[in-house]
């Protein structure tokens, strides 16, 4: 960053910034432009380096081809933590299921090479998000491939369980085994038809416990069963519960008036152990329990407890918080305790569909494409991505220059980001956009790699406030954005052009044709193209100024790709705005600030 020679400058320090911040913690994707119309992320790994992905579980063959096509790939299963850590350092990507514990240690252990981790299927408890963030790791999963196979399964082991059939095939078998060591007679005796009545599913009511993709499928499977199906879920909207025919009810109502209750919430500090003794107290006498979500989500001494005080007739559960659990559990001998062993996803169908899935997310991070499966970034829809696409880049290029223009002994505080859109503010979702602007603010002026997981974190850490603004415009709402502007207050600018007549500095753009530009510096407005880097001069209104300074900067074997004058009225003041292919060396910026009628200068880097 090279500056005038003109206006006194100082190197920019953070260390005057405020302890704390407003930042809400999710963070999202931050693309780069890469040529018009098409974003890109920092996340990708360097040009001519194919990188490597190591799968540490078992994926299937598809997953495995998909990857092999675009990095090297290391299938290395059954890792100690030791073996693991001591792998990774050497990894882009990796790729687990839910037996890999991925720690603190082992993002810590890669140095920082470790950009991806794909988790294969949805639960993400075995991986340290809050670790990864901090070490600018992308989490992806693969919320939807095994939908279906883990809605089927939790069917399954509701009619399973009602209907007694494992307990009486086993029976069965066990007798025709008796029968064919001892006598015929024996056999006659494990026909225990009596012993295993079950109940109807028809007339039922089925709380289902978390109301996303598993849940909603199985409530759609439940109701053409005949049965009654209420749900609880804070998060889920009334009108598409209702769509399907599902009165969403409040927690307590759901236990209290549930025949069977199936368990489709993630494992959370909140949904930890959340049916315990005083939860099970409240379900209605001889309810029955299905869980094919994690097994966290139940406290199993408790649950034993309520089969034997006889307020759980039953249980069917797939999944454990212990797996595989101990050979001693009280739990799985039981006889009114279905089990199967995490079998939610284990369809052949299901295993292929999380193995493409997961592997062209984990591509598609590495090579830079935007991530609509992130799971330490808000999950932004993929057509909001789409529609965001040519923004990202601006609000990206706006925050750069907008932290390029202070002064560094000013400490920049807070930053105020306005949108126009002619969209209601519920119809524009500017998560996005905030954080790429809060990446553009740090990444110029921080040792610290900023990349598209961690920007957010950095900030806090910084204690930069962001806040935002909207202003609501008449027309069209087809284009999402007509403007986004950049304003930091309370601080000094090394080009003084930059200061608005509010006294902040100020950079204001909008997108054209697909392509970033710049169309206001302070309370001169301009029209440049957002790539490349960029020289402001402010200067006096007069003839041929363009042609000096072009002429100049030719001499020095530097292209110029484009320039723009905004002025305040005709041989008044002007604001000069040049695109450039090429650094200028410090002799050519001195030669411009040494052109008479230039009273300031600066050089941005984009």
């Amino acid at each position: 960053m090279a500056a005038s020679a003109k206006p006194p400058t100082a190197s920019l320090s953070w260390t005057k910034l405020l302890p704390s911040s407003p930042f809400a913690t999710a963070l999202v994707s931050f693309p780069r432009r890469k040529g018009p119309g098409k974003a890109v992320f920092v996340v990708a790994v360097s040009s001519g380096a194919k990188p490597t992905v190591l799968v540490a579980e078992k994926l299937g063959e598809a997953g495995i081809s998909l990857l092999k096509e675009f990095a090297n790939v290391d299938c290395s299963y059954n890792l100690t933590q030791e073996e693991l850590c001591t792998k990774i350092s050497l990894c882009d990507a990796l790729i687990v299921r839910s037996g890999t514990k991925v720690t603190r240690d082992v993002f810590e252990a890669s140095s920082g090479r470790l950009k991806v981790v794909g988790r294969a299927g949805v639960g993400i408890d075995n991986v340290d998000l809050a670790a990864a963030t901090e070490h600018g790791c992308l989490v992806v999963n693969a919320p939807t491939a095994n939908t279906v196979a883990a809605a089927e399964h939790g069917i399954a082991l509701m009619a399973a369980m009602a209907r007694n059939i494992a307990q009486a095939s086993e029976a069965v078998k066990a007798g025709l085994s008796l029968s064919l060591s001892l006598s015929l007679s024996l056999m006659k005796w494990k026909w225990q038809r009596s012993k295993y009545v079950g109940v109807s599913l028809v007339g039922k009511t089925l709380a289902v416990m978390g109301f996303g993709k598993v849940g909603s499928e199985v409530a759609r499977r439940a109701k053409g069963l005949g049965m009654h199906v209420i749900a609880h879920d804070p998060y889920a909207p009334a009108d598409r519960a209702r769509a399907i025919g599902v009165e969403l009810v409040s927690f307590d109502e759901a236990l209290a008036t549930a025949d069977f209750i199936s368990l489709h919430m993630p494992l959370t500090a909140t949904t930890s152990k959340v049916l315990n003794d005083e939860t099970f107290a409240k379900m209605k006498k001889g309810v029955r329990i299905i869980n094919v979500a994690r097994g966290g989500v139940i406290d199993e001494e408790a649950l034993v407890k309520a089969l034997d005080a006889g307020i759980v007739a039953q249980a069917a559960l797939d999944v454990f918080t212990v797996e595989p659990p101990p050979t001693d559990s009280k739990l799985v001998k039981d006889e009114r305790v279905t089990v199967t062993p995490h079998l939610g996803a284990s369809t052949m169908e299901a295993q292929e569909g999380v193995a493409i899935e997961i592997a062209e997310a984990v591509v598609g991070a590495l090579r830079g494409e935007l991530a609509a499966t992130a799971v330490n970034a808000p999950m932004v829809p993929a057509e909001v991505l789409t529609e965001l696409k040519p923004y990202v880049g601006l609000a990206e290029k706006l925050g750069r220059l907008a932290v390029q223009l202070i002064a560094g002994g000013s400490g920049v505080k807070s930053v105020k980001v306005t949108y126009a859109s002619a969209r209601a503010p519920d119809d524009l979702d500017t998560r996005l956009l905030r954080a790429m602007i809060t990446k553009g603010l740090i990444e110029p002026i921080s040792s610290v790699f900023v990349n598209l997981v961690n920007a957010d974190f950095t900030a806090k850490q910084r204690g930069l406030r962001i806040s935002e603004e909207r202003i609501l415009l008449d027309g069209s709402p087809e284009s999402p954005l007509e403007f986004i502007q950049v304003q930091i207050a309370n601080v000094e600018s090394k080009f003084a052009s930059a200061i608005s007549e509010s006294g902040e500095v100020k950079v204001e753009g909008k997108v054209k044709d697909g392509v970033p530009h710049l169309t206001k510096v302070g309370s001169f407005e301009v029209d440049v193209s957002l790539e490349g880097s960029l020289i402001l001069c402010r200067q006096v209104d007069q003839p041929g100024m363009i042609g000096k300074v072009g002429s100049l900067l030719g001499e020095e074997n530097v292209n110029v790709s484009f320039m723009s004058v905004g002025r305040i009225a005709p041989r008044k003041q002007a604001v000069m705005a040049i695109g450039v292919d090429e650094p200028p060396s410090k002799d050519a910026l001195k030669k411009i600030g040494e052109i008479p009628a230039i009273e300031e200068f600066v050089y941005l880097k984009l």
